[in-house]
């Protein structure tokens, strides 16, 4: 099995959207939530959920910026105590272990190679045999059921 790293956001790119007001999160087409359940709320870039109480604004994200057919934007939520990018070694985080999951494998030139959807405690044996294709270059998860982008899966470079 090779080594893999499932990867949040870059907390910086959200930082300074807290503290806009709401008007000024309607103008950007962002709406500011407080959760009311949890889980309910998976924040994207500490891929935990939210707790009851915490504030998250809900946005739209290019998660696949590359020039190609299959360029995507769609909604995710952002804890404001999100503070640093998560990055889970050889892990699964729970908030993608306990969800329907669509997984999508992209080569070199963010073409789509391969995608398959599968429970959350099945997504460790998804992984190694998307990564097991070496024309696949990352992973993007989707939660299955409304489609957002959840997080990047990239190889873990082999040390020798």
């Amino acid at each position: 099995m090779s080594s893999f790293q499932i990867t949040g956001l870059a907390p910086e790119s959200f930082k300074a959207l807290f503290e806009l007001s709401d008007t000024q999160l309607q103008e950007r087409h962002i709406d500011r939530h407080i959760a009311d359940s949890a889980p309910g709320f998976p924040c994207r870039v500490s891929l935990t959920d939210a707790a009851v109480g915490e504030e998250l604004l809900l946005l739209s994200f290019q998660h696949l910026a590359q020039a190609s057919p299959y360029q995507g934007i769609g909604p995710i939520f952002v804890r404001r105590a999100a503070t640093q990018r998560a990055q889970f070694i050889d892990v699964i985080p729970m908030t993608l272990a306990t969800r329907l999951l669509s997984v999508r494998a992209y080569d070199k030139t963010a073409r789509m190679i391969d995608a398959d959807v599968t429970e959350g405690a099945q997504l460790l044996g998804l992984i190694e045999r998307l990564l097991a294709n070496h024309a696949v270059d990352y992973l993007h998860v989707h939660y299955a059921r409304r489609g957002c982008y959840a997080a990047r899966v990239d190889r873990v470079p082999q040390t020798n």
